[in-house]
């Protein structure tokens, strides 16, 4: 089996081919980060034309890069939702173009479900090991966090467990970057700069940092660093924007390990995932990995490659579905929608 996936849910145009292993032969992907930066954040229509200038050359470096032609293709994977409609769109459409003109089945995928199933994509160095259904996954990305229990790899077989009731932890590291005047996008600049920073030396309190529930919250500390930037004046030196980013990360990525690795312990599993662009951040990679050892939870992190937005997550999740027999139709189409059921419930207030 080889699938062709297209990814064009944001900022980032990508088409792959994997075969029903998990093995990724081809996986280009254009990024955009310079077309926004200037705007410190996503344009939608601006990522739609840049999607639409690209589709077509990442389709055709992919199969190059394989020595394929669009007929050795098994079927046509894209994401379909969640995402921003307008790019969403221009990956649906093309794959309906290309999946009509080879005579290939089509499959829509959810985006967030490739991510959860990123970590079977097998790339040929340090790959990680696999993990056993049932297992937990964090998923932490720009526009969503939540924390699922997975009983297998079809979207009816995961359930949120919890999840932000505000800003997605990507978005808070966006924001949190803009106020410091760091530039977009902000999770890896702060990153490197937490390296350099002592957490200590800024104090900010962790937003909702109880075990007992699995639900989070990131528009709070984000507010907390907008007042500290509000009443720095000139205290606000290269030395204290590192210890402000080594704060706010420290305490983001201790929430988020203690929560997934508590769910785990709750659902009794043995395995956390982690999965979305935030799954890069290497204080949250080395915080889940040492605090799932001290308790007996193993933590697997995909590679970097599969962490950020990509294609090749796309056409394994299209994989499944292809070997499964299912196929969609000409009236595919892009949503904003997620199919994974969402439980936790958006804003303050008692639940």
């Amino acid at each position: 089996m080889l699938v062709l996936g297209l990814e064009s849910s944001c900022d980032e145009t990508g088409a792959a081919i994997v075969d029903g292993e998990g093995r990724v032969l081809a996986d280009v992907v254009q990024s955009q980060a310079e077309v926004h930066a200037r705007y410190g954040g996503v344009v939608p229509e601006l990522a739609s034309r840049d999607h639409l200038r690209n589709i077509g050359h990442v389709v055709r470096s992919a199969l190059a890069k394989v020595g394929a032609h669009l007929s050795d293709m098994t079927g046509i994977a894209v994401t379909n939702r969640p995402g921003l409609v307008g790019a969403l769109l221009v990956g649906v459409q093309a794959a309906k173009g290309l999946a009509w003109a080879a005579a290939k089945p089509l499959v829509g995928v959810d985006h967030l479900v490739g991510h959860v199933l990123s970590v079977f994509l097998r790339r040929g160095e340090a790959d990680p090991p696999l993990p056993a259904f049932p297992f937990v996954s964090l998923l932490v990305s720009g526009g969503h966090t939540a924390i699922y229990r997975v009983d297998a790899p079809r979207p009816e077989a995961i359930t949120e467990l919890g999840a932000t009731r505000d800003d997605a932890v990507g978005e808070a590291f966006d924001k949190v970057a803009k106020l410091l005047g760091l530039g977009y996008p902000g999770g890896p600049i702060i990153d490197e700069l937490a390296a350099r920073g002592d957490p200590a030396r800024v104090k900010l309190s962790a937003p909702m940092p109880s075990r007992d529930s699995l639900e989070m919250s990131f528009s709070g500390i984000k507010t907390q660093v907008a007042r500290l930037v509000a009443g720095a004046g000139t205290t606000a030196d290269e030395r204290w924007v590192a210890d402000v980013c080594a704060s706010f990360q420290a305490i983001v990525t201790g929430v988020l390990a203690q929560k997934a690795i508590a769910a785990a312990q709750r659902e009794g599993v043995a395995d956390v995932v982690l999965g979305g662009g935030v799954a890069a951040n290497r204080e949250l990679r080395d915080r889940v990995v040492r605090l799932g050892a001290s308790r007996g939870i193993r933590a697997i992190v995909p590679s970097l490659a599969s962490c950020t937005d990509n294609a090749a997550m796309i056409a394994y999740a299209g994989s499944l579905r292809l070997a499964r027999g299912e196929r969609d139709g000409w009236d595919l189409v892009a949503t904003s929608r997620t199919l994974l059921e969402r439980r936790t419930r958006k804003g303050r207030g008692k639940r």
